[in-house]
């Protein structure tokens, strides 16, 4: 065992323990109920089974959600509505489509900001105060105004996701761009650089890291507003209506296996981005 893979696989066994004991101990009150209603005798042993293998548990056991996974992910047809996959194809289009027009949006605000005086002083407070906002207030009237014009499908959730995912983007970027030590910019000055030539050879690659970092955070949050676009909507596609779905008919293990669902995704999205900052810092002569 590596010493880098130990400490995560403790952690990862310490939260299945504390897992399965929780769910024993929230299942515990239905199951004796059940067993009351019928009259049977049951040793602590057999309640303990029991509350694990519940049909709609409080909390299910992560064996019913790996089982779940594996039943709308491996043995059901991609192309069912039954399939975690198709519902997840559906979330990720709307998530990617939000984060690059997050992403540029960001980046030239970013450029803007630094660039402008102005601007620095009159939208940077904006753009912050704008995330004071909760996204569960503001997503039903995003779909609500789209809806009205017209516009429907992956756009409006996309949009949704463009307002989580520009925000750190922009800061990342602000923060890289101004990155350079002045004593860059005067040699840079000396040699007669246009703001251009400042631009391009030192303020762009500096910001380069800077600009990752908040493409992690960006393409995480990208992912949580496609989720949650899809609830004031009534969706019937995309892990937010699986999320309802599950709510609607209390179906728990279904509700939990989409969050596993959507958690491996954002997990596979932001290896994603580490992947493409190393390929490109090291293009760049600038790998760690």
């Amino acid at each position: 065992m590596s010493g880098k893979t130990g400490p995560v696989i403790v952690v990862v066994c310490a939260i299945i323990a504390i897992w399965y004991g929780s769910a024993v101990l929230l299942n515990t009150a239905f199951q004796k109920d059940i067993y009351a209603r019928g009259n049977v005798d049951w040793t602590t042993s057999q309640l303990i089974t029991d509350t694990l293998a519940q049909e709609r548990p409080v909390l299910p056991a992560p064996h019913q959600v790996a089982v779940e996974l594996y039943k709308t992910t491996i043995l059901t047809n991609i192309t069912s509505k039954r399939s975690l996959v198709y519902h997840a194809w559906i979330t990720l289009s709307s998530t990617l489509m939000g984060f690059g027009i997050g992403s540029v949006l960001g980046i030239l605000l970013a450029v803007g900001i630094v660039h402008n005086r102005s601007l620095d002083k009159s939208l940077m407070p904006w753009i912050i105060s704008s995330q004071t906002i909760p996204i569960l207030a503001i997503a039903p009237m995003i779909i609500v105004v789209l809806n009205a014009i017209g516009i429907q499908g992956l756009l409006p959730k996309a949009f949704i996701s463009t307002y989580l995912s520009f925000f750190p983007v922009t800061v990342g970027m602000v923060k890289g761009l101004r990155s350079p030590e002045t004593i860059h910019l005067d040699l840079m000055r000396t040699y007669n650089a246009s703001n251009w030539d400042l631009f391009w050879k030192l303020r762009w690659p500096s910001s380069v890291p800077f600009l990752f970092t908040g493409m992690k955070v960006a393409i995480a949050t990208s992912l949580v507003g496609a989720i949650v676009g899809e609830l004031p909507t009534g969706a019937v596609e995309g892990l937010g209506a699986r999320l309802l779905a599950g709510s609607y008919y209390g179906q728990t293990v279904q509700i939990w296996s989409a969050l596993i669902a959507a958690a491996l995704l954002a997990a596979v999205l932001v290896s994603l981005v580490g992947v493409a900052n190393k390929v490109v810092l090291k293009r760049m002569g600038m790998a760690q």
